[in-house]
């Protein structure tokens, strides 16, 4: 059974967590080794503990404790903090959305050698700030055949608590890594391991040389990395010089790009079908 524990003090030690760390902090909070991240809603919590995360503690409205038991046995090995609707929000300083949070560990990240070798599609984002636009690239990577997201260290972290809510908590499902690299330096190392390793390498820009999305011979590429970059500056020069291929999506009304998010779907769609079909 979950050992509750019902607040009653705002100023608990074990609620900093929740309460007063901020995601920057919670990262960073085990270093050397992985830190902390929350994840919200009983779906998100769902997919980490599947996919092998470790919670630490959940905090749970009232009414919602009941729900516990589809957590079973997770949620008995560690404390489970509840409060009532009003209070939870007070302490947390947001709705919490559907009642429910589970403090959980990070994992250690793959090396690129251990992810690149099975991997056919890939997305690769460099410095995408937005942890928003993250959440949503990962929903559409998972949805539409990409294998793994690669990340500049310039981007928003995957486990922050709005990309992960965004992302539906496929960041659990699909695999990720961070490239090699400055974030100055854009996705260039992780560009020339992309080739090393067999990858043909297109940029998504606005360029007059750009092919179009649905040329053939992206299709049958046996393995395929397709490179988005932040709104609004959009690659840098850099990533461009060396992938490839520079990709543009056809636009109509005089429309001239998508949302990178958006953008991200479209590509996935199209570049994510392979030579066998799938």
């Amino acid at each position: 059974m979950p050992s509750i524990v019902e607040i009653s003090d705002f100023h608990m030690t074990e609620l900093d967590i929740y309460a007063r760390l901020p995601e920057v902090q919670l990262r960073r909070l085990y270093e050397p080794q992985p830190g902390l991240f929350l994840a919200e809603t009983k779906i998100v919590i769902a997919r980490a503990l599947e996919a092998g995360y470790e919670p630490v503690s959940f905090l749970v409205e009232k009414q919602k404790l009941p729900e516990l038991k589809e957590f079973a046995p997770w949620a008995d090995r560690v404390p489970v903090y509840a409060a009532e609707h009003e209070l939870l929000t007070r302490l947390t300083g947001y709705e919490v959305t559907r009642g429910m949070l589970c403090a959980m560990r990070r994992k250690e990240l793959s090396a690129p050698e251990r992810l690149l070798p099975a991997a056919h599609r890939v997305a690769v984002l460099e410095n995408v700030m937005n942890p928003t636009n993250i959440g949503a690239i990962f929903r559409s990577a998972a949805a539409l055949n990409m294998d793994a997201v690669l990340l500049t260290s310039g981007c928003a972290d995957p486990l922050y608590r709005r990309a992960i809510r965004v992302s539906m908590g496929t960041v659990f499902q699909i695999p990720w890594i961070y490239l090699d690299g400055d974030a100055k330096e854009g996705a260039v190392p992780g560009i020339r391991r992309l080739q090393e390793h067999g990858f043909l390498t297109v940029s998504m820009a606005l360029r007059e040389d750009s092919m179009s999305i649905c040329d053939p011979k992206f299709r049958a590429a046996e393995k395929l990395a397709v490179i988005l970059g932040t709104e609004g500056e959009g690659l840098s020069d850099e990533t461009i010089a060396a992938s490839d291929h520079t990709v543009r999506i056809p636009m109509s009304h005089g429309v001239d790009s998508l949302n990178v998010a958006a953008a991200s779907a479209v590509a996935f769609w199209e570049l994510g079908k392979r030579p066998d079909g799938e």
